[in-house]
């Protein structure tokens, strides 16, 4: 079932456990995020990245929509990443509700005026918002120590950005990276407590893809109730696309079908992860709110 994205994550919160919000861009990802979904009783996210968007335009997000109705687990549909009002404002004409108005390229008074600004058109198109302050790298190799803490979230600055943008989630950075991981992870923890102390909205992290059981359980403690996942079953997808150049002639289904059948294996582990299995019942009795275990 189409469901809210803040009543997915505020329901995730109060019930200590996160969403995985994955990234898709075809018919194999979204039936790969809805069949885990489904098998293992769990809500998720479909989530669009404007290149994803551009690419399927509004046919794209229909199925996404469908695709979410249909479903018998709590899904909501979401653009990633957007750092165009353009990409914005088409979003939510196809009807999107749930946005992420990424400034955080910006110097942060611009990423405060662009996050307040698209975060009024959203509201006022019955949209939630996520945004983002620090900024996430594809790497963390060649910086100091310095520049590397600089890129992240500062929890008195987190706190004025939330009041003064009205958002209603906020990605923050506290060592995670995108894509893969070139050392150990490092995730500032002290950092992600303080700017919970402060933040009183849920709060989602980026990079999911390759952070360590402990790390995700730890995150969940303090509150990060939402997981953004993108390596990891895109990889699984292609994998299967380059096992199929030594055959000859291969069945295009059969090849959509293991390509399902991968990336479902890969947002499988991450539900149990994140520890979202099992929890679809709470939001499917919490239709107009969120739901708290008794």
């Amino acid at each position: 079932m189409l469901t809210s994205t803040i009543e997915l994550l505020e329901t995730a919160r109060i019930n200590a456990y996160a969403i995985g919000a994955f990234n898709i861009y075809n018919l194999e990802g979204v039936k790969a995020v809805i069949n885990a979904a489904e098998a293992l009783q769990s809500p998720a996210m479909l989530q669009l990245h404007p290149s994803a968007l551009t690419y399927g335009k509004s046919p794209l997000v229909a199925l996404c929509l469908e695709a979410a109705k249909s479903s018998l687990v709590p899904i909501s549909v979401h653009l990633d990443h957007s750092t165009s009002e353009k990409d914005i404002q088409a979003a939510l004409a196809a009807g999107i509700k749930s946005i992420m108005a990424d400034g955080s390229p910006l110097e942060y008074e611009k990423n405060l005026a662009f996050t307040r600004e698209m975060t009024k058109l959203s509201h006022e198109n019955g949209a939630v918002v996520e945004a983002e302050i620090g900024r996430i790298s594809g790497t963390e190799d060649g910086l100091t120590v310095a520049e590397y803490e600089a890129k992240m979230t500062d929890p008195q600055q987190a706190a004025e950005f939330v009041r003064e943008t009205n958002v209603d989630t906020l990605a923050v950075t506290i060592g995670n990276v995108h894509g893969k991981y070139r050392s150990e992870p490092k995730l500032d923890f002290p950092r992600l407590a303080a700017i919970r102390r402060l933040v009183d909205i849920p709060l989602v992290l980026h990079g999911a893809s390759g952070l360590p059981e402990s790390m995700i359980s730890k995150s969940i403690q303090l509150g990060v109730c939402k997981f953004n996942v993108n390596t990891e079953v895109r990889e699984a997808y292609l994998d299967v696309l380059k096992s199929t150049n030594s055959l000859s002639s291969p069945d295009l289904l059969d090849v959509m079908e293991k390509s399902i059948a991968a990336m479902q294996s890969v947002v499988e582990d991450k539900l149990q992860l994140f520890g979202s299995c099992g929890k679809a019942w709470l939001h499917q009795n919490s239709p107009n709110g969120v739901l708290a275990f008794k």
